[in-house]
């Protein structure tokens, strides 16, 4: 066996089933603690995100928690809805839909953690920079001085490797293929743009990301609904083969492994949690730069980040089953390509690759910031101007070459995000809990 089969077998034990309980105990253990809240607050957390309170905005904070909501839905909302959910359904079957929702709903209650964390730490930090997220909470776990720069350095990694050249990468196939472009122009065209986006900042990210998620979001679910609507005979028999299939004992262990993908093309839990982001603590970077004075508050609202992620995978590979499509052999865009083409014929494939170009562009724009952040706790503030240099030529790199074996090196990256961040949370749930139960005493 050669070096690559070998990486792949240890990542398929080491990234299988024990990250897979280790994610799900964490789940468990946060929903337990907060007494469900990601139900009882479901209601709530729409009226405050929908109807926020400018009071609440800190003038001296790089965005209000609203706009670090829209780029924490940014995120959560990349090529692995289209590419990596369709090759969850191709790898675990129908099934593989049932656990988005499942393992989602126990997400929801990490992201509330991660993000309370980011804003409370924040609020409570005597530092001028707006640096937080789990660079900042970390360092009140043991070990944390350690844990807060090993995370900072994967970190910065995970966003060179899984937004500039992934995203990227996502993008040329998807233009080239519709559009028969040069891989060249689109590698050029596109680091010219993340050139852009970086000179101008924060404030740059936060005015893209609120243009960029209300068309990538209301042009996919209006496209899904007329798929679905198309083929409303077969949605209640989609919706028994993908719990029947998902409850059989060969879909549990295939469709568990297979949750939704951010970014992915295989099986694995890693990229299952890159669908949502939650648990990698990227989100709470975001948070961590708002100051906000309201982190119980914000949490909540943040929830439907992940929960709105959530829906945008199910409705894909409900398209996907809908429309009979999902044993066809094909996979990644290809089949969620086929999917729509049942209604919309050879147009479909350009509305699937209009999706994916923005979906790309999205988590590209939001990642500046994460990467950014990052970059900064590692450097010590230092090398900004090369960050930016680096950080282009990654994507003009990233759409012109292969990558595999990046998404491999990204899985160990993500599994050691997982790991360093959930294991901050763990420690630090007593202080979510009490936090939790004054707010609700105050109210």
């Amino acid at each position: 066996m050669d070096m690559a089969g070998i990486f792949t077998k240890l990542s398929d034990v080491v990234l299988g089933w024990p990250l897979i309980i280790y994610v799900i105990s964490i789940g468990i253990a946060c929903t337990v603690a907060l007494r469900f809240l990601q139900i009882r607050y479901f209601a709530k957390a729409w009226q405050w995100t929908l109807r926020p309170e400018k009071k609440e905005v800190n003038a001296a904070a790089d965005m209000s928690p609203l706009q670090a909501f829209i780029n924490a839905l940014n995120i959560g909302i990349g090529n692995g809805s289209l590419a990596g959910m369709a090759t969850a359904v191709y790898s675990g079957g129908p099934g593989a839909a049932l656990w988005v929702v499942i393992i989602s709903i126990l997400l929801m209650a990490v992201r509330y953690a991660e993000v309370f964390l980011a804003s409370y730490f924040a609020a409570h930090s005597l530092e001028k920079s707006t640096i937080g997220g789990p660079m900042l909470y970390l360092r009140a776990v043991p070990g944390g001085s350690y844990l807060a720069y090993a995370y900072a350095l994967l970190c910065a990694l995970f966003g060179f490797a899984m937004a500039a050249i992934m995203q990227s990468n996502s993008i040329r196939l998807a233009v080239e293929r519709t559009f028969n472009v040069s891989p060249y122009v689109i590698a050029t065209i596109f680091m010219l743009f993340v050139a852009y986006v970086v000179v101008g900042g924060a404030q740059r990210v936060v005015a893209i990301s609120e243009k960029i998620v209300p068309i990538k979001v209301g042009v996919f679910f209006a496209s899904s609904f007329v798929v679905l609507l198309y083929h409303y005979k077969n949605i209640i028999p989609a919706l028994k083969l993908i719990i029947n299939s998902g409850l059989s004992s060969q879909a549990i262990l295939g469709g568990v492994a297979g949750y939704t993908v951010q970014q992915a093309m295989r099986f694995g839990m890693v990229r299952s949690i890159n669908a949502t982001e939650t648990g990698l603590g990227t989100a709470a970077i975001f948070f961590g730069g708002t100051k906000s004075q309201t982190p119980v508050k914000d949490s909540i609202m943040t929830m439907l980040s992940t929960f709105v992620s959530m829906c945008v995978c199910f409705l894909v590979a409900l398209c996907i089953v809908a429309s009979g499509v999902w044993d066809n052999g094909l996979q990644s865009t290809a089949l969620t390509s086929s999917a729509f083409e049942t209604v919309f014929g050879n147009f479909g494939q350009w509305i699937v690759a209009f999706l994916s170009i923005t979906f790309g562009i999205g988590v590209t724009v939001s990642y500046v910031y994460i990467t950014r952040e990052s970059w900064l706790t590692v450097t010590g503030g230092r090398f900004v101007q090369l960050f930016g240099v680096l950080y282009a030529v990654a994507a003009f790199v990233g759409a012109l070459m292969n990558v595999d074996l990046v998404w491999m090196i990204a899985d160990w990256i993500n599994g050691g995000l997982l790991l360093i961040n959930l294991f901050g949370i763990a420690c630090l749930l007593p202080l979510i809990r009490s936090s939790f139960k004054a707010f609700e005493k105050l109210k």
